[in-house]
């Protein structure tokens, strides 16, 4: 009978402990995830801190290389490296797909939307270059080729470079 009493005093008093613990932890939870929510918070805004430079200057490279693809500028600074429209077209192809490698790295700290818009760019001037080719005899100039370059952007309703550059604005413009 002593052993049955020994044992059920065991049990209340595992019970009752079992039961503190229980509602220690409760009342204490609250603070504890105000605590890891601050710590967290506290943790977001150094990395914020760090990284928000390296953002900036990642989208101040994209700017620049959507100006530096840009056939406007892209052609005046290639003017005269080429006699033939097909040595200007390599040219300038190699010339954007190097801009592009240049850049690459930046897609870690722009938006997935923004990298998609480079990316387009890149990928819609190498075609405005190709289908300008294309629609000119084998023997053109690169002189003509530039000329018809142009003119096709001329054309288009709105100008593609400057609608990047406005969403790459508007992205940016999130950050802060």
């Amino acid at each position: 009978m002593l052993q049955i009493a020994f044992l059920l005093d065991i049990l209340k008093y595992t019970v009752a402990g079992i039961g503190v613990v229980y509602v220690a932890f409760y009342l204490f939870k609250p603070y504890l995830d105000k605590s890891e929510g601050i710590q967290l918070l506290e943790l977001k805004r150094t990395i914020s801190n760090q990284t928000l430079p390296l953002r900036l200057q990642a989208y101040e490279r994209v700017v620049l290389f959507i100006e530096r693809v840009n056939p406007a500028s892209l052609l005046i600074r290639l003017n005269g490296s080429a006699n033939t429209a097909a040595e200007l077209q390599a040219i300038i192809i190699n010339e954007i797909r190097n801009e592009f490698q240049h850049n690459i790295a930046q897609q870690i700290y722009v938006s997935i939307k923004v990298w998609a818009v480079v990316k387009r760019v890149k990928e819609d001037t190498i075609s405005v270059v190709n289908n300008a080719v294309k629609a000119l005899p084998p023997d053109t100039t690169a002189l003509q080729l530039s000329k018809t370059i142009l003119i096709h952007l001329s054309k288009l309703p709105d100008n593609p470079y400057d609608m990047a550059l406005s969403l790459i604005r508007q992205d940016m413009e999130e950050l802060f």
